[in-house]
């Protein structure tokens, strides 16, 4: 009787442990209780076997976890979700769905987790499957299986299976609680149906903090900020999250002055910012170039964040180089202990941009070199590095590694910075080749790139040819005209340019302005020619009189 107190008193000590390594990923401690059962014989229980799976599992110890599984002389259906679970959160999905086919009785938790590892990997056609086999078996799906599929949804903004997943849960008669109404919120606003979204919100019996913030944020990523802001203000408890999105949906739609007006409003509320508030914060004095504003904001994130996370530390390079400095940028990634794409990324599209071609491509080696593997937006930043500084010979060559040694398929983006490259160093006849070989309809950017360098170099009939398909796609932007009319100016051909004057009068176009602009304070001023609308017009015109005579007297 003492005997079996002591394994039952045991038993539960080792479970506690084994609980403490799920909870703080604790694979040492794991290993040792694990040594400990052996010794026991306790690890032939198949409650404590099975948190022994767990616990390697959650360590990103699959290859444990899986040599314990198979020496289990007795497993359940627990065992084989959590082995399958391992498998899926780890990203190999081959080894899930092995075990998956060979499991002998398969529970909705089963189907949840190869779901939830696909939509992980972004494999969108293999989660999809498994939905329509979990249908087949006419098994019900659970929240986390719903939550999961709308997610990856959200992610590819395919709406055609929002539309068939409620469909289906329709059909099902399950009953929709809190987190999956807003999961359909989220997932039909962020494919654009923001029809849908308003109605499941307004049908919602129950709403919360986060059923608010989507609502709103569906209404931002249209940019339809007015609408946005209106349904912020009537939310009856706001947060960090709603604070955030509202500040991201403006500096993401240009509305960086207001992005900043906001973040000001959220400290006087005391709210505390969180790092993704910091990330669309220095966003916006990117798309401001308030690089004043943006040194402010890295103290205020060095006093309330000691250690950034990755991606404020992506945004502090972002920030630096595109306000022109690219050498705080660099000083910043240095200082980076932890780095992905994105800090790369960000850095190697900051020298092309500020003109330091050579430098962005050291920057690609070394991170080839490190073991990175470069994605479509690396190779964004390198052919803008080449077409800035005329290197046709290396641009070509990367063209070429890109797909035949990376595997990254070109999209139109690449097409048009190929393009770009080629017409600026006078190639227009292989600019054209190049686009007439794409196999898709060339578009707005491609033809851009050509009609610019047509620009460059004076030829006024691939210009006329470029401008046509432009005029065709954006029948509106009046910058396309004035480029062709620029064009036949170069080459003297006035009646051209007289036709193309009336044409954007006849069209009710107007060229918009050039602006000028200064920052003083962390607000940006800015002046037009012959502007007089700024609200210190009078000082300013009589500090530049004054500066006149002075100069004057000066000679």
């Amino acid at each position: 009787m003492q005997s079996h107190a002591s394994e039952k008193g045991g038993g539960s000590l080792y479970t506690y442990l084994l609980d403490r390594c799920i909870k703080g990923t604790n694979l040492k401690l794991g290993r040792s209780v694990h040594a400990a059962l052996i010794k026991t014989a306790l690890y032939l229980n198949v409650f404590l076997a099975n948190r022994l799976v767990e616990v390697y599992a959650k360590c990103n110890s699959v290859s444990s976890s899986r040599r314990l599984f198979d020496e289990m002389p007795e497993r359940n259906a627990y065992t084989w979700n959590t082995i399958i679970g391992g498998y899926a959160r780890n990203g190999l999905l081959v080894d899930a769905q092995k075990l998956f086919n060979q499991m002998p009785e398969r529970n909705v938790v089963t189907w949840n987790s190869m779901i939830s590892g696909l939509a992980r990997c972004g494999n969108w056609e293999g989660a999809i499957g498994i939905f329509r086999s979990l249908q087949k078996e006419k098994m019900w799906i659970d929240k986390f299986t719903l939550v999961s599929l709308l997610n990856l949804c959200s992610r590819f903004k395919v709406l055609e299976w929002v539309r068939q997943i409620h469909g289906a849960v329709v059909v099902m008669g399950l009953k929709l609680n809190l987190i999956m109404l807003n999961s359909f919120i989220d997932a039909y606003g962020k494919c654009g149906d923001l029809g849908t979204s308003k109605i499941v919100f307004d049908r919602m019996e129950e709403r919360d903090v986060i059923s608010w913030t989507s609502m709103f944020s569906s209404y931002a990523q249209l940019n339809q900020l007015e609408e946005a802001r209106q349904l912020f203000e009537r939310m009856p408890v706001k947060n960090e999250v709603s604070w955030t999105a509202l500040i991201t949906g403006h500096s993401q739609n240009d509305q960086g002055e207001k992005a900043l007006e906001l973040f000001s409003e959220m400290q006087k509320e005391f709210v505390l910012p969180t790092a993704f508030t910091f990330v669309g914060v220095l966003s916006a004095c990117s798309s401001l170039g308030l690089i004043e504003c943006g040194k402010q904001l890295h103290g205020h994130i060095m006093r309330t964040m000691p250690e950034p996370n990755i991606f404020i530390s992506n945004a502090l390079i972002d920030m630096y180089a595109k306000c022109g400095c690219i050498g705080s940028a660099l000083i910043h990634f240095k200082q980076m202990c932890e780095r992905d794409i994105v800090s790369w990324n960000a850095l190697i599209t900051g020298f092309a941009q500020n003109g330091c071609a050579r430098e962005s491509l050291e920057i690609f080696d070394r991170m080839s070199t490190s073991g990175v593997k470069p994605n479509d937006v690396t190779f964004l930043g390198v052919l803008a590095a080449c077409s800035h500084a005329g290197l046709v010979s290396e641009g070509h060559q990367y063209w070429i590694l890109m797909e035949t040694h990376y595997g990254v398929r070109p999209r139109s983006d690449h097409y048009a910075a190929m393009i770009d490259l080629l017409g600026r160093s006078g190639r227009l006849n292989e600019a054209v080749e190049l686009l007439k070989s794409i196999s898709s309809q060339p578009d707005v950017g491609m033809w851009g790139a050509l009609l610019g360098a047509c620009l460059i170099h004076g030829n006024a009939d691939l210009a006329s040819e470029a401008a046509e398909s432009l005029f065709s796609l954006e029948p509106t932007n009046v910058a396309r005209y004035v480029s062709l009319s620029n064009v036949y100016a170069g080459a003297r051909r006035w009646n051209h340019v007289s036709q193309l004057r009336v044409l954007i009068k006849e069209r009710g176009m107007k060229k918009q302005p050039a602006l000028s602009w200064i920052e003083i304070r962390n607000r940006r001023h800015y002046f037009a020619p012959e502007d007089k609308t700024h609200y210190q017009i009078e000082e300013i015109y009589e500090m530049l009189d004054l500066l006149t005579c002075l100069m004057k007297e000066a000679g």
